[in-house]
């Protein structure tokens, strides 16, 4: 299989070809034949875990998704992998309407409110000669760490790493960095409160 992909990589015209077998030119989601005979054998579904019927899985086999054990994706949510990779860990919640746009890494018991968009993808614009539309996609991962909590109409962007247990306020844009046992709020987000170990509360940052 390897050797394959191999070749398939290497001549751009096999390229295109396979690439329009697995996808309508112009679309994102996968023909209907992937989805139900190829990527079953491609990604990983932990037990008891749920995709709802009503969510749009646009993923595909040569990049990888994985849903842990016990988490769940509500319906009308959309899932594509095909600029990066997808990873959910076990007993996260993936509320309803989200976005998650490859390469994402979100941890264990992670709550993911309604409305928010997470992606690792974003669109070159240094060539004016060019609509944006035309010009390279690049990508950055965005990693969410365990115990996190994302409220509802939050935008997290490429390249972004938010640490363990935070809490990213409903609404806030976050474009940096949020370090474990955060709170952030506000468009750009910036961190709001902090937890003192040796006092055990959340403390407000001046």
């Amino acid at each position: 299989m390897k050797s394959l992909l191999k070749v398939v990589k290497g001549n751009d015209r096999l390229k295109k070809i396979v690439h329009w077998m697995l996808i309508p030119t112009g679309e994102a989601r996968p023909r209907t034949w992937v989805s139900v005979f190829i990527n079953p054998f491609f990604h990983k579904k932990g037990k008891n875990s749920r995709i709802r019927t009503r969510t749009r899985m646009d993923v595909l086999p040569f990049n990888s998704f994985e849903i842990g054990e016990d988490s769940i994706i509500e319906d009308f949510s959309t899932v594509n992998n095909g600029v990066g990779g997808v990873f959910i860990g076990n007993r996260t919640l993936v509320g309803m309407s989200n976005v998650i746009i490859g390469p994402v890494n979100i941890g264990d018991d992670v709550i993911i409110a309604q409305n928010v968009v997470i992606s690792g993808l974003n669109h070159s614009y240094t060539d004016v000669s060019l609509p944006i539309s035309k010009q390279e996609v690049v990508t950055s991962p965005v990693n969410i760490g365990e115990g996190s909590w994302i409220a509802a109409n939050a935008v997290i962007t490429a390249g972004v790493t938010i640490g363990n247990n935070v809490v990213i306020a409903a609404g806030a844009v976050v474009t940096k960095d949020v370090p474990g046992f955060c709170v952030a709020a506000g468009n750009p987000a910036k961190v709001i409160k902090r937890y003192n170990p040796t006092t055990k509360l959340w403390s407000k940052v001046n």
